[in-house]
């Protein structure tokens, strides 16, 4: 009885809101579609490239082995370990010292791609191009860039460093851009109002309400090149990718781990670091107008 109350009570709901069960319809019908598109692309790949489900399950079963292999470590005593952490200082070193150079070169091209900052006719096609380099330096994998300037200067920290800097620029800049251009509109006018020069309502008016997600941006992306940076060493680039390349080609899978998890423990601690700056920075501290005469040393 209870589940034909039930029953009753749905279909006395569909005949009074018949535009909302037909919208909720074709809303799964597109779903369906959709799930039944990727179902179908990925039937088209495995068949295309001639992945077998043999190959698969082989795959799946080697990767399992040597996941396991990472937690079996043996002649710990005799790891190089001071080699070890040097290279993953030097990694950082590169990392620091790219991301501060990409987010200094980056914050005043990105004046000049923000749309609302160029909004003169004329000064239109300087966005468009600075948009489009933006592009192309951001389009080219760091990687790219580490084989490109190993070949320049030679293997070593350099190439590392300026491999983050070429990439970081098209990213950090775009991504500047953009932020500048979500902005409040508001105090821009205000400041044109009391006679305030481009430079700055570009100061006031635009950058003190875009820094905290320039802030923001700078922060993840100083996290996301510490775990990038590691492969800058397969390529002659310096670093701790080095040491994984050797241990990778030696199957010392346990060293592999070893590195790993040190890195996964700088990053969390860079990513405690970098939410004390949000907090302080972004969120703010509010600032007493004066000092109460009740609180104690209060004149």
């Amino acid at each position: 009885m209870i589940v034909a109350a039930e029953s009753s009570q749905i279909a006395s709901m569909r005949r009074q809101h018949l535009a909302l069960f037909a919208v909720q319809g074709r809303y799964l019908r597109r779903v369906g579609l959709i799930a039944l598109a990727v179902a179908l692309y990925y039937a088209f790949f495995f068949w295309r490239f001639g992945i077998s489900w043999a190959q698969f399950d082989k795959g799946i079963f080697d990767v399992a082995r040597y996941f396991l292999r990472m937690f079996v470590w043996r002649d710990v005593a005799n790891w190089p370990l001071g080699y070890y952490v040097t290279q993953i200082f030097i990694t950082l070193a590169i990392v620091f010292a790219g991301t501060l150079t990409a987010t200094a070169v980056a914050l005043p091209l990105s004046f000049l791609a923000a749309r609302n900052v160029m909004a003169e006719v004329k000064m239109r096609p300087v966005a468009v191009a600075m948009r489009r380099l933006l592009d192309v330096m951001r389009g080219i994998d760091m990687a790219i860039w580490g084989l490109i300037f190993v070949r320049a200067v030679g293997l070593g920290p350099l190439a590392g460093v300026l491999a983050i800097v070429m990439q970081d620029i098209g990213l950090l800049g775009k991504l500047y851009a953009e932020g500048h251009e979500a902005v409040e509109r508001s105090p821009g006018r205000g400041l044109t109002a009391v006679g305030a020069g481009a430079l700055q309502k570009h100061r006031f008016g635009i950058f003190t309400q875009s820094f905290p997600t320039l802030l923001a941006l700078s922060l993840y992306q100083m996290e996301s090149n510490t775990r990038s940076a590691a492969v800058l060493g397969f390529v002659g680039a310096g670093g701790v990718g080095l040491v994984y390349a050797e241990n990778m080609r030696l199957w010392n899978w346990d060293v592999v781990m070893f590195i790993t998890l040190i890195l996964v423990a700088v990053v969390m601690t860079m990513d405690a670091m970098s939410s004390r700056l949000r907090k302080r920075y972004i969120a703010g501290q509010p600032i007493p107008l004066y000092a109460s005469q009740t609180e104690p040393g209060a004149q």
